[in-house]
């Protein structure tokens, strides 16, 4: 049996609370044709290859709706990439000039980053002034985050063949859980003007099961915002 999507109940392919058209919708409202644009751990765009979903993949994609699309990763996949203008591979720093580009976008990235401050720094460095900032992260004390603590990271490929059938191995990362607060997000961009906020979402996790996927939904609605939700990160650099 297929596993169960949720969005496939409602028309046009997405649900009410459907994250990626939140953060995304957002940023498309802020880029403008003239900016430069980093995509920080882009990744190989697994959404623009594996998204079924028009709409969402349309509001995601902002190739052709900026000067230039970047897009950067630690891992060679990001070669791959479709979804950008340029690729580029790098270790610890990113290999741009200082002040060179107008917004960083770093989805699902946060939970990953070992050091804050060098990250942080990092970012500074890169952004031009008045530049944007924006990521998307689990809350550090969301349930799947303190499930993958618990976890040793070398066997989450393997758990989450099971919760996210769907997902694919080359796709699971390291995860650290170092800038996942909002006062983690304050005390690491401290002169940046701050515009994040937490945001329930879908539940993530289900095992492909409309069973468990209608009582998470049950648990996110009973439960604080942090225990369910992810922040959304909307810094401006000063």
């Amino acid at each position: 049996m297929a596993p169960y999507r949720p969005e496939s109940e409602f028309i046009g392919g997405y649900t009410p609370t459907d994250g990626t058209i939140e953060f995304y919708g957002r940023i498309k409202a802020l880029v403008r044709p003239e900016h430069k644009v980093l995509d920080l751990g882009a990744g190989r765009a697994e959404w623009f290859e594996d998204d079924e979903c028009e709409y969402r993949r349309g509001t995601r994609l902002l190739k052709g709706h900026v000067s230039e699309v970047i897009a950067a990763d630690v891992d060679e996949a990001v070669l791959n990439n479709r979804a950008s203008d340029r690729n580029i591979v790098f270790n610890t720093k990113i290999p741009l000039p200082d002040q060179s580009v107008d917004i960083i976008i770093a989805d699902y990235v946060l939970e990953h980053v070992l050091d804050p401050e060098e990250f942080a720094a990092d970012i500074r460095r890169v952004l031009k002034p008045g530049g944007l900032f924006c990521a998307r992260t689990p809350h550090k004390y969301h349930y799947v985050s303190i499930g993958a603590r618990m976890v040793r990271n070398q066997n989450h490929v393997h758990l989450l063949e099971r919760l996210q059938p769907d997902r694919k191995p080359e796709d699971v990362f390291p995860t650290a859980y170092r800038l996942n607060t909002l006062k983690d997000i304050r005390t690491a961009f401290p002169d940046f003007e701050n515009f994040s906020y937490l945001i329930r979402g879908n539940p993530a996790y289900f095992f492909g099961s409309k069973l468990a996927y209608r009582l998470l939904k049950v648990l996110h609605h009973m439960t604080p915002s942090w225990f369910s939700g992810n922040i959304l990160v909307f810094l401006r650099r000063q």
